[in-house]
């Protein structure tokens, strides 16, 4: 499967971003990402700064359980903009994130960095679902799926991703699974995101972590 970029900036929730990326991802196609939005004028500043976002990228990378996996400082004024410049740069199909802060466990929210790719992004955006960093799965074992009519995009990642990584298709539309794969909303550019209501409706009412694919553009394909 393609690369997979965590964004992580040392926060709990992001532990469970850490834990989702595992599960997506040989060790090999992981990385970590640190998105600062401007440098220090002040030379002293900025270095202290940078060996910051270094050093909490390092401690990452330690519960990741991966020291060397690759780690990435990028600056930005916008966090979904920038990571989406280093998944390009990097030939990475998926972005993972924590939850929102305020999430109930055992749901996934996406966080205001991850809004602006949920709406025009060009890339696969996946969200953990809070606490998932407690109790991990070795594996994912089940995959369900929300589709708008007509559209297999959806359908398509989820069965790559059971056949790479070992799990099975629970069916469409269905809740509670390890992953709930989403298709972008019918009218939706190809290759982009776009999160339609329906979807959003149905994510709001499931248990687990979330991937939302562009339109026409499945993983593994």
């Amino acid at each position: 499967m393609a690369k997979v970029i965590i964004s992580y900036d040392g926060t709990e929730n992001d532990g469970d971003a850490l834990a989702l990326g595992r599960l997506l991802a040989d060790p090999g196609d992981l990385a970590l990402a640190y998105i600062r939005h401007s440098r220090e004028l002040d030379p002293q500043r900025e270095n202290v700064a940078q060996h910051d976002a270094e050093q909490r990228l390092a401690r990452g990378a330690e519960l990741l359980g991966r020291p060397e996996v690759p780690q990435h400082v990028v600056f930005g004024g916008s966090t979904g903009a920038a990571l989406e410049e280093l998944a390009s740069a990097e030939g990475a199909s998926i972005v993972v994130f924590g939850s929102d802060y305020r999430t109930q466990t055992g749901h996934a929210e996406p966080p205001n960095s991850a809004q602006r790719l949920l709406e025009i992004g060009a890339i696969a955006i996946a969200v953990a679902a809070s606490g998932l960093r407690v109790q991990p799965p070795e594996s994912i074992a089940t995959i369900a799926v929300v589709s708008p009519d007509g559209d297999e995009t959806a359908l398509r990642s989820a069965q790559a991703l059971a056949g790479e990584r070992g799990g099975r298709v629970a069916g469409l539309d269905g809740t509670g699974a390890d992953l709930i794969v989403v298709g972008s909303q019918p009218g939706a550019p190809a290759g982009r995101v776009a999160l339609g209501g329906a979807a959003r409706t149905a994510l709001d009412a499931s248990r687990g972590s979330v991937l939302v694919v562009p339109s026409g553009k499945p993983l593994g394909a």
